[in-house]
């Protein structure tokens, strides 16, 4: 075990642009390529980058700090960076690393050129990994993204590839993308504690077969409970051999071994080995509890039947109910909703497209994030009449797709997708797809996403015919809207019972907004919200409640905001559109 001394930063000589290939090692694997002093030294002299992230966002923090510092007058700073890393830099916990130098209020950063995602191949070994490139400079600027439109093997033979790009211009935000800004989307309080990755067993002696559950019942009185089904990412999208899964999180070691004494011999022999080596002292000292028991998460599970779960990274994002006895691993992400109806909106082109652009990638594969594509995601709200047709075709597309796939087993949801997605395109079905289409009758599956398309479209009171781009626009703008909402006291909540059993003690009326007065029954000031983009839809939500306001309205308006500064508010302004200026120490708008 080394132990570093006052670890600091490395200092980089002066130049005017840096360029580099750091190291792709990823944040799990930062251990294991050094020694868990220098793990700790570096987080400790890098104290704002997450401690999540992968090893390369320590250079793109280093090269963002030089290009912010730039000032060649005084001989500081670089003027440009540009950075070769994985494309994984689009994940949440690597481009928290991006948002903190773009989003900067008085140094902002710019990317003026990316790609966010291109296939690298070693000439060497023949080693293949997906690449993004980035380029930025201090100030705020369009820029260039280039996104792969083709790719396939070189004519010649070699390990490379011919690969052709699109190009388009804009804001280039932290997720390497350009239109509507989901990066600015902010979490709901309407999805709190409903969506969790699955559980992280950390000892393959947990799984067991069915054969021996079986066993262990007849030996252990009770075993029943502690015995469950299990599925991982690949379970839900193919076929894996059934699984059950040892639950002994609940009890204590004292508890298992006088209740369940099979089992604990069980686990003793197959899982306290490969824990007495974990560096985490909690997972040594636990053996017998899942890695990642997700204990503040087990609460929403409890008086549900069933949940909602989707594989964590996937070539197609489906999700498909299971029971809430199901141990779901940390290879998939579970939603703690059992209604049909939120079944459907989530299983709609809404979310999905959401989803697809929130999220990031591994390798070349998307992937759910729940902090990103769950938290933010503002859910319509339909009339009664159009919930009970979301909660019916909800339940008719998941019964839909179960019963076909026990007519035939080897009929999995990755090819019924990639089937409907050929169809969708107009491609020719022949082949194993013909197989695929008549055994899933996908026919069918297209008519039942159809319809529950146009019933969230109807939901949100927006056309069904809006691009993906007009979606992601749509739904950024309904986040703020609801972020004000919120703001005020008025929470549509998924799932009442659950996330708020005492009821809504400060409950606004559905017209208020952030900056109104406040919830009737009290006359407190509303308070200021703390984020940027919170602000700018507070302050958005309230200009359009007052329409043609003229400036002492607008003054009266916000003077009901708890902040000590005017400058929060001529900053979500200036966002808006809206000029500022001051008059005999007066500002006016």
């Amino acid at each position: 075990m080394w132990d570093y001394t006052k670890p600091r930063p490395a200092k980089w000589p002066e130049a005017d642009f840096i360029i580099g290939n750091p190291p792709f090692i990823g944040a799990r694997t930062i251990r294991k390529a050094f020694d868990d002093g220098y793990l700790e030294a570096l987080r400790g002299a890098y104290p704002k980058v997450p401690e999540n992230a992968d090893f390369v966002m320590y250079w793109w923090e280093k090269a963002a700090l030089a290009a912010r510092a730039y000032a060649p007058a005084k001989g500081k700073g670089c003027r440009r960076f540009g950075l070769i890393t994985t494309n994984s830099l689009r994940q949440s916990f690597n481009r928290k690393v991006l948002e903190a130098h773009l989003t900067d209020p008085k140094t902002p950063l710019g990317l003026i050129f990316a790609i966010p995602d291109h296939p690298w191949v070693d000439s060497g070994d023949g080693a293949a990994v997906r690449i993004a490139m980035t380029v930025a400079e201090k100030g705020r600027a369009e820029g260039r993204l280039f996104t792969v439109a083709t790719e396939s093997k070189t004519d010649d033979g070699a390990e490379g590839r011919d690969v052709s790009l699109n190009m388009e211009r804009g804001t280039i935000f932290a997720d390497l993308r350009l239109g509507a800004d989901l990066v600015s989307a902010a979490p709901l309080k309407a999805n709190d504690k409903l969506c969790c990755v699955g559980f992280q067993l950390t000892g393959q002696g947990f799984l067991i077969s069915p054969m021996q559950a079986r066993k262990f019942v007849e030996m252990d009185r009770g075993a029943a409970s502690i015995l469950k089904p299990w599925i991982g990412g690949l379970g839900i999208q193919r076929h894996t051999e059934p699984a059950i899964a040892i639950d002994a999180c609940d009890l204590s070691e004292r508890e298992l071994k006088s209740r369940f004494p099979n089992i604990y011999q069980y686990l003793t022999d197959t899982v306290l080995p490969e824990r007495r080596e974990n560096s985490r002292k909690s997972v040594r000292e636990k053996w017998w509890v899942y890695g990642e028991a997700r204990n503040t998460f087990r609460p929403a599970l409890r008086d549900i039947n069933r949940i909602i779960v989707t594989s964590l990274t996937a070539s197609q994002r489906v999700f498909t109910f299971f029971g809430a006895d199901t141990v779901a691993d940390s290879t998939t992400v579970i939603f703690a909703i059992e209604s049909a109806e939120h079944f459907a909106i989530i299983s709609s082109r809404f979310h999905t497209v959401w989803a697809l652009s929130a999220g990031g990638t591994l390798e070349d594969r998307p992937r759910y994030n729940k902090t990103l594509c769950f938290d933010p995601f503002p859910f319509p709200t339909p009339s009664e009449p159009l919930k009970a047709r979301l909660r019916q075709l909800g339940e008719d597309l998941d019964a839909h797709r179960k019963r076909q796939q026990a007519q035939h087993p080897k009929l999995t949801l990755t090819a019924m997708y990639n089937c409907l997605e050929k169809l969708r395109a107009g491609d020719r079905i022949e082949g194993k797809d013909k197989e695929t289409y008549d055994q899933g009758l996908i026919g069918i599956l297209r008519d039942l996403h159809d319809q529950i398309d146009t019933a969230v479209a109807e939901a949100y009171g927006w056309p069904a015919t809006l691009t993906d781009d007009e979606i992601l626009h749509n739904l950024v703008a309904l986040n703020r809207e609801r972020v004000a909402e919120e703001a005020g006291g008025h929470i549509r909540w998924l799932r009442p019972d659950y996330q708020n059993p005492a009821g809504q003690t400060a409950t606004a009326l559905a017209s208020q907004t952030a900056m109104d007065i406040g919830p009737a029954t009290t006359t407190d000031k509303t308070p200021w919200p703390k984020t940027m983009p919170e602000q700018i839809a507070a302050v958005r939500a309230a200009l359009a409640s007052m329409g043609e306001a003229t400036p002492d309205q607008i003054a009266r308006q916000f003077s009901r905001a708890r902040t000590t500064s005017v400058q929060p508010l001529l900053e979500s302004l200036a966002a808006l559109g809206y000029a500022t200026r001051t008059e005999g120490g007066r500002y006016l708008s």
